[in-house]
């Protein structure tokens, strides 16, 4: 075989398979596992799809979703399912099995980017594309608590994965999970599953000429066997949540369309990528910055980003001309003059590498410029970070292992490689140093449990991006993190430079690897940090106060938005039964500026909502009552309620009172 057909061989130089998932296994022990035991479950999002699974458990009924008995009609029910299944077989409901579906999620993409990645690249690339979905920061931060984007990303990517592998290897039964997979994507985050799936596979379809071979995907039965798995809840919950009033009344554009088929398909859906969405009650990134964050979500391996690219640069001139010339058929065009010797043995690998690389591309292009376009958050792309960090795997693997398509010299330069390399080394010194000069600012303050004392309001974007509080960090705060500072700053500092030494001697493997074992240690140390954040972010220690002083009579208020407090809500719900739950809105009436606004427009919800003058006729009346507010509400409380409150703890942002004293 010529020197050019041998560059097409699959790598050898690669852990065995065996040893790449010892390493896998213990990365996500160390780094998913360990971390589902603390902190509990957190106030707002995390807390309140917690209580969703909770209620399922209580009431039997799941096919409503429910928060404090008022539907809750915003999201599919696959991740409440998945944790009340959790909670029933455990009889655990803590924040171990509240997470840990999106725990295995996450192991899920990695099986399924180093499968997918090593029948397209070959081995090495497939223990990058699984180093980089456990180790990237992303994937890490927005695991933290519980929302549907990992479970999204999984079954999206075996969707895809099902529907390469069936028209390559014309197995029939593929196609049957590729459906199937849909279908749970539909019940676990809604329309934008299979609006993201055709996004990618129609045109994948049209430019590899595969649509001729519209048959073989079993349309009739497929979307039969789609719609028996993914209508069934819409159709049912449509029917238990029938048209029953708007929150807006006779609104000019709403007008008396207000059931769930309204709330879920049009205001959830259709309003909410245009803007227009009611209530308002979330943010919106600028396009540009939206795609720059992408730089951190998929850190350190977004180093890697810029190879990628030049690839592409280079070999722009060839996929053009396909695209424009022969379209329909570009994948076999390519093939039949990109080969002209006897290596019939790689064409069916090259032809399915080519087509892989068609596939995640589009599928991540139609989902960035779709977020782009609509409302957005932070993780709303999370499940294209795993197709993404597997075309960065490719290139990486390709350029260590000096290997080209086109049997002449190698694409790309080692010296992109190395460019990543010396970029990371830097940050981590750079990183290291700040964190050193924070613990030095610190080193004359006593260790501080409750780190929220130290840190700054700056109430970046309104707190409706999931990272706004990392920018109320200060200098003294450090004062609470000594212990993960200082294990992030030594991972930082030595570990890029040990892979710096790896690259210039040329040991590229090694060299990767030493980035992926630096991101578990700092990833550790991030972790330990998050975890001292537990007074700022959840309220489970006031709950455990309530559970110790308080009696099953009393009445737990909410002062402000019943999110603000879900952790107490979520871990009372079991003290004999359950508090008696009211909520002030933080406006003064429950039609605006609640998460549960939809579902407390039914005639049958609870009545849990008060107005200041109920709460102050109520207080200090009958059973004992118990207040929560935050500190942006607790000016207006100590008004209404003047000389009769008596504070009982606080942590954090959030105060405690009780309207008598304790025994």
């Amino acid at each position: 075989m010529s020197n050019g057909s041998s560059t097409l061989q699959r790598p050898r130089q690669a852990p065995s398979t065996r040893a790449t998932w010892l390493l896998f296994t213990a990365i996500f022990l160390a780094v998913y596992v360990a971390s589902l035991f603390t902190p509990p479950l957190l106030d707002d999002v995390d807390a309140a799809h917690a209580e969703c699974a909770q209620h399922m458990v209580a009431s039997g009924d799941w096919i409503t979703p429910k928060i404090d008995g008022i539907r809750y009609l915003e999201k599919p029910p696959l991740p409440y399912w998945t944790v009340a299944a959790l909670y029933r077989v455990t009889g655990l409901e803590n924040a171990f099995t509240t997470h840990l579906p999106d725990a295995l999620a996450v192991l899920g993409l990695t099986w399924l980017s180093w499968l997918w990645a090593c029948r397209a690249w070959g081995a090495r690339a497939g223990f990058y594309a699984g180093l980089g979905v456990l180790t990237s920061i992303g994937p890490f931060l927005f695991t933290r608590f519980i929302i549907p984007e990992a479970i999204l990303g999984f079954f999206l990517l075996l969707a895809f994965y099902c529907l390469i592998t069936g028209l390559e290897k014309d197995r029939p039964l593929c196609f049957y999970w590729m459906w199937a997979s849909v279908a749970l994507a539909l019940l676990t985050k809604g329309l934008i599953a299979p609006v993201f799936f055709l996004g990618a596979a129609v045109p994948y379809l049209l430019l590899t000429g595969q649509w001729r071979r519209w048959r073989a995907l079993k349309p009739v039965s497929g979307f039969l066997l789609f719609l028996a798995i993914g209508a069934p809840w819409h159709i049912l919950c449509g029917l238990a949540n029938p048209d029953q009033g708007h929150p807006l009344g006779n609104h000019p554009t709403l007008g008396n369309v207000h059931g769930f088929f309204y709330f879920y398909f049009v205001n959830e859906h259709f309003l909410r990528f245009l803007g227009e969405r009611y209530p308002h009650d979330y943010n919106k990134l600028p396009a540009l910055w939206y795609w720059l964050a992408h730089i951190a979500w998929l850190f350190p391996w977004s180093l890697f980003l810029p190879a990628a690219v030049a690839v592409a640069w280079k070999t722009r001139h060839r996929w053009l001309w396909h695209l424009r010339h022969d379209a329909g058929q570009t994948v076999d065009y390519y093939l039949e003059n990109a080969l002209r010797e006897d290596v019939a043995s790689d064409v069916p690998w090259l032809k399915f590498r080519i087509r892989t690389v068609w596939l995640l591309s589009l599928f991540s292009a139609v989902t960035l410029i779709f977020f782009a376009i609509s409302t957005n958050q932070e993780y709303y792309t999370f499940p294209v970070w795993a197709p993404l960090l597997m075309l960065i795997a490719g290139v990486t693997a390709d350029a260590e292992q000096r290997r080209s398509a086109n049997g002449g010299q190698p694409i790309l330069s080692t010296a992109w490689l190395s460019g990543g390399q010396t970029a990371f080394a830097a940050i981590g010194v750079l990183s290291a140093a700040v964190l050193g000069w924070g613990l030095w600012d610190s080193r004359h303050l006593p260790y501080v449990a409750d780190i929220g004392t130290l840190l700054a309001h700056r109430n970046v974007a309104d707190y409706t991006l999931a990272m706004s509080h990392f920018f109320d960090l200060t200098g003294p705060s450090f004062a609470a993190l000594r212990l993960p500072a200082v294990l992030a700053a030594i991972a930082l500092f030595v570990g890029p430079f040990v892979g710096l030494a790896l690259r210039v001697k040329r040991r590229h493997m090694a060299a990767t690897l030493s980035i992926a074992l630096t991101m578990t240690a700092f990833l550790v140390a991030a972790h330990i940090a998050f975890a001292r954040f537990e007074p700022m972010l959840s309220s489970k220690q006031l709950a455990d106060v309530i559970i110790r002083d308080g009696a099953p009579s009393d009445t737990f208020v909410v002062y402000g938005d019943q999110s603000y407090a879900s952790s107490v809500i979520f871990y009372t719900d079991h003290f004999r039964k359950g508090l008696t739950l009211e909520v002030v809105p933080r406006c003064g009436q429950h039609s605006e500026g609640t998460t549960l606004l939809w579902g407390s427009c039914y005639p049958d919800a609870p009545d849990i909502f008060l107005s200041d003058q109920q709460l102050s006729a109520m207080w200090g009346k009958s059973n004992r009552k118990w207040l929560f507010a935050e500190d942006t509400e607790r000016p207006p409380a100590e008004q209404l309620l003047a000389g009769r409150l008596y504070p009982v703890r606080s942590i954090a942002d959030k105060t405690l009172w009780t309207d008598r004293p304790l025994r």
